[in-house]
């Protein structure tokens, strides 16, 4: 095997954490026929779609049925072939309401008739593709892939980097997707790289998974001429390692200044998954109607990785995985880390989903008591953001303050939550000054 590249840097700030990867030698499992899928309308930054089908339509897998004129957006496919059922307003995970499509599976999976390998020629040919795709960054927020690929503001971007760090604990989804399928993550970065111009790729992975570096590269040897243009660079193991600033400074060593994006620092990011499901659109004109879910935690009976339909239930997701082996304390959509809690089973995975964590008795939140002024909230800030100045601020709603205090550039990774000795709920007064600071600008 040749030398794998070392990090150029590492960021201050940060906490190392116990990684509970349980799920990583688990080859992804298929549920192929949920009942009934629900489809949000809203799976992305951006403007919402509407849906382009009504009650009682036959729909097949990969038809558009939902699309929005705004820019930022990305149309939305059916992830079954069945009849809809209904068209009606659902709770999101994230306690917003977003109008639904409710697909009832005929049990046939019948793929649309005009899904076929897709080629590209041209930068306007790879946007269109991004686009017809429907991905959107996978795990996140949900950015669409054609305006990322886009660069309107035509910043110099010498640098590819793809993020295979997957530093939050239990989640394997990414690290599935580079032990399957190495070849389709090089072929989405090659195709990218020439109609982008990009002369260098790098693919950042944390050095707690030997087994996926070697094996990606391992491909790369394989392909003299790839070889010379992409490398894998293995990473410190430090949370949280796959954010955007902290990668591209550990894998060139550039700096993305306050309230700056990766493109003004002549880097793209792209996560692993999303790379590796571009391409696979490419090979087949399958949009993005399925998504690989790590289902982890103390309280699952069988704990894997399992690929669903979008719009399928996280009940049938449980059901599929034997159910709770204890009644879970805590239901997490995401990482512990970042993830959102769930009250109920009823809500659907999305395109952003990449994890489902139940966590069982032992795992409770500390009881929160008074700030004892210790200063380690902000040592673990990788941003070097000040929380109990930000928490103070957004009890005196000072939208002024919290602004001087660059609230808004907060990414919510948890750090200064996971450091608090008094269990202050920190990244909730972050949220809430972002919405705060916003009013000073409107």
């Amino acid at each position: 095997m040749a030398k794998i590249a070392q990090a150029f840097a590492k960021f201050r700030g940060g906490i190392h954490l116990s990684h509970s990867k349980n799920t990583k030698e688990n080859v992804t499992a298929i549920i192929s026929d949920p009942s009934l899928v629900v489809i949000p309308m809203q799976q992305h930054i951006g403007g919402a779609c509407q849906p382009i089908v009504k009650k009682k339509d036959v729909v097949k897998i990969g038809q558009v049925i939902g699309q929005s004129t705004a820019y930022v957006s990305a149309p939305i496919h059916a992830s079954i072939s069945g009849k809809v059922k209904a068209i009606k307003p659902i709770l999101l995970s994230n306690g917003k309401m977003c109008e639904a499509i409710h697909i009832e599976n005929d049990g046939l999976q019948t793929l649309g008739p005009d899904l076929k390998p897709i080629t590209v020629r041209s930068k306007d040919e790879l946007l269109q593709a991004a686009y017809d795709s429907g991905l959107v960054g996978i795990g996140g927020a949900g950015f669409p892939l054609h305006v990322k690929l886009a660069n309107k503001e035509n910043h110099f971007i010498d640098c590819l980097i793809v993020n295979g760090a997957e530093c939050e604990p239990y989640i394997t989804s990414d690290y599935r997707e580079m032990m399957e399928y190495p070849q389709r993550i090089i072929a989405g970065m090659e195709i990218v790289m020439r109609y982008l111009g990009i002369k260098k790729g790098i693919i950042g992975i944390e050095e707690n998974k030997p087994e996926a570096i070697e094996r990606i590269n391992n491909y790369l040897q394989d392909r003299a001429d790839t070889s010379q243009m992409i490398e894998v660079m293995a990473l410190p193991v430090k949370y949280p390692q796959g954010a955007e600033k902290m990668l591209v400074y550990a894998t060139t060593g550039r700096k993305i200044g306050k309230g700056k994006l990766p493109a003004q620092a002549g880097c793209l990011v792209l996560n692993v998954s999303t790379v590796s499901l571009f391409q696979h659109y490419l090979e087949t004109g399958i949009p993005l109607v399925s998504k690989r879910i790590t289902v982890s935690g103390d309280s699952f009976t069988c704990p894997q990785n399992v690929s669903v339909p979008l719009g399928t239930s996280i009940g049938e997701l449980v059901e599929f995985c034997g159910g709770f082996s204890q009644p879970p304390n805590k239901l997490i959509l995401g990482g512990p880390m970042m993830g959102i809690a769930q009250y109920t089973l009823d809500i659907p995975i999305t395109k952003q989903n990449n994890a489902l964590i139940a966590l069982g008795k032992g795992n409770e939140l500390p009881d929160e008591s008074p700030c004892i002024r210790c200063g380690r909230c902000v040592t673990a800030c990788p941003l070097s953001l000040m929380p109990v100045q930000i928490e103070r601020s957004v009890k005196m709603d000072d939208a002024a303050m919290l602004q001087k205090l660059n609230a808004s550039a907060c990414m919510e990774c948890g750090c200064c939550s996971y450091v608090c000795p008094s269990g202050r709920k920190l990244v909730q007064y972050m949220k809430q000054a972002k919405v705060i600071a916003g009013r000073a600008n409107t």
